[in-house]
């Protein structure tokens, strides 16, 4: 059961690559030099971005349940998964690297919401290339 979760090109993750590669980013995928090995980095910019699976990291919102079974390794699994990302998040920050996590419940809402999403993205990500060149 578990050897059939995905961890690279899930349908968010993919969502996420199209909408910006037509929106006129050139990225990389997964590098391992990077902390964390984030899901999409935009060298040009320094930036990076995770994204998440509700579940699998514990995202407050409607689409995420506490599993009934097995309930303390669950906790345990999630909150590590959530202590690993923000030392991830620091590790990244220290490097001066710029990282923004986009979760799998904004991208299940309607076409025109995940374009919202995606353009605010991408201006965030040029916007901080142009405070960091000044």
């Amino acid at each position: 059961m578990m050897a059939g979760i995905r961890g690279k090109d899930t349908k968010p993750e993919m969502i996420v690559r199209r909408g910006l590669h037509a929106r006129g980013f050139r990225y990389r995928l997964h590098p391992r030099y990077l902390p964390g090995k984030p899901d999409i980095v935009l060298p040009k910019y320094r930036a990076v971005i995770f994204v998440h699976g509700c579940f699998w990291h514990g995202h407050d919102c409607p689409a995420f349940k506490w599993p009934k079974s097995r309930e303390a390794f669950w906790r345990t699994k999630i909150e590590r998964n959530r202590r690993r990302h923000d030392e991830v998040l620091a590790d990244l920050a220290a490097m001066g690297w710029t990282a923004e996590t986009v979760w799998e419940c904004e991208l299940r809402r309607s076409a025109d919401t995940v374009g919202k999403k995606l353009d605010s993205l991408g201006f965030l990500i040029r916007s901080r290339r142009e405070l960091s060149s000044d």
